[in-house]
């Protein structure tokens, strides 16, 4: 019944930003509108929105005390190599990090909006191959 059409990130220079996302995530515009730009990325169905504030604003929330986590995440198939491109672009990232298999690390945007790219871990029950089956068992 439902899934996620778009996701919506705050950014505070559009056209800035617009150009940012097209060259370093690769996504590719659907159409604009006034305050706001859509994209689609080269994989996946979820649409990615960016939307002009006047303010930053935040792209996590606080978990405990200075833990924060992302709304949401880019998943890659090869983590070290989607590091070194970024950081290779100048991008500021964080170091990889390994949390139960699962190999992560932050990026930034312009607005200093912090993103998660994660590779997958093969096994785990929140792999996208074992989310497939469950949906399919689930209709």
């Amino acid at each position: 019944m439902f899934k996620i059409g778009s996701v919506f990130v705050p950014v505070t220079n559009l056209e800035k930003s617009s150009a940012w996302y097209e060259e370093h995530l690769g996504v590719k515009k659907i159409g604009s509108w006034d305050g706001g730009a859509g994209y689609y990325l080269p994989n996946g169905s979820t649409q990615f929105g960016l939307i002009q504030v006047e303010t930053p604003q935040p792209t996590e929330f606080v978990i405990k005390g200075k833990q924060k986590n992302s709304y949401f995440n880019f998943v890659v198939e090869d983590v070290v190599a989607v590091h070194e491109e970024l950081n290779g672009k100048g991008l500021v990232t964080t170091d990889i990090d390994d949390f139960g298999g699962m190999r992560f690390f932050d990026f930034f945007d312009p607005d200093g909006n912090p993103f998660s790219v994660v590779s997958e871990v093969e096994g785990s029950p929140f792999h996208s191959d074992n989310v497939k089956k469950l949906q399919e068992m689930n209709r």
